[in-house]
């Protein structure tokens, strides 16, 4: 990536964006009949499928069931056309098992999970084309097919990714911005509360920079919040209409 200028004189980015601007962000609830839960989102071009099925019984072994909550089960896997090299294994690989298990634990922290005990809630989440900041992606998509699903959450879950370049914080990074080799901080937040559900960083990042780029990122999580908000409120007024009962 030598020689690719990140941040121009002028402040744009390499797609045209502020330091501060979130790539566009497009969302649909309800995308599959057969979940009881589903979304798609767009985050510019990463777009990303989730279906939620449950609370059911504990498929398998019963000795998984957890008496005291739900057991959240998760599975992240990558379409093999998702990305410019043809995946050989869309899921199983390490990155796969890595994201799996960061999902797991962001949304262990987030469903109200004492209201299930004894069951099993199923989040499928599928990156049909990745072009960066794919595990923000699947929280949002995932998040969304959570409350088409009707699962109570302590709040949403956003998630934003930030970096430092030129001495600025940089939000929402592409694929070419992941791939510079820059320090990457992704970061997961219930926005109302802004308490901090996942926190991960790739590189170092000196700590008098660390403060400014987790602001940058919790801001664009607070941002996430209001497009997804949004789209929710317009999903359950389409629904209500069709239903009659507007």
């Amino acid at each position: 990536m030598a020689g690719l200028e990140l941040l121009s004189d002028q402040g744009f980015r390499i797609d045209g964006r502020k330091s501060n601007e979130l790539r566009r962000i497009q969302c649909r609830l309800g995308v599959f009949s057969q979940a009881d839960g589903s979304a798609y989102i767009e985050q510019g071009n990463t777009k990303v499928l989730a279906a939620v099925y449950g609370p059911h019984e504990i498929r398998g072994s019963k000795s998984k069931a957890l008496h005291d909550k739900v057991l959240v089960n998760c599975q992240y896997s990558m379409a093999t056309f998702s990305t410019g090299e043809r995946k050989r294994r869309p899921r199983g690989d390490r990155k796969s098992k890595e994201m799996t298990m960061h999902l797991q634990q962001t949304f262990d922290a987030a469903i109200l999970t004492n209201l299930y005990p004894r069951s099993q809630i199923d989040i499928f989440v599928e990156v049909l084309q990745s072009d960066g900041g794919n595990y923000c992606a699947s929280v949002n998509a995932a998040t969304l097919a959570l409350i088409d699903a009707g699962i109570p959450l302590r709040d949403y879950v956003c998630a934003c990714s930030a970096s430092f370049v030129n001495d600025k914080p940089i939000v929402d990074i592409s694929y070419l911005e992941e791939a510079s080799g820059g320090a990457e901080l992704i970061v997961a937040t219930l926005p109302k509360s802004e308490q901090i559900v996942f926190l991960e960083m790739n590189a170092r990042l000196h700590e008098d920079n660390l403060s400014p780029v987790l602001d940058m990122a919790v801001k664009g999580c607070k941002d996430i919040h209001d497009v997804l908000d949004q789209a929710v409120r317009e999903h359950v007024g389409e629904v209500a209409a069709t239903s009659g009962l507007e």
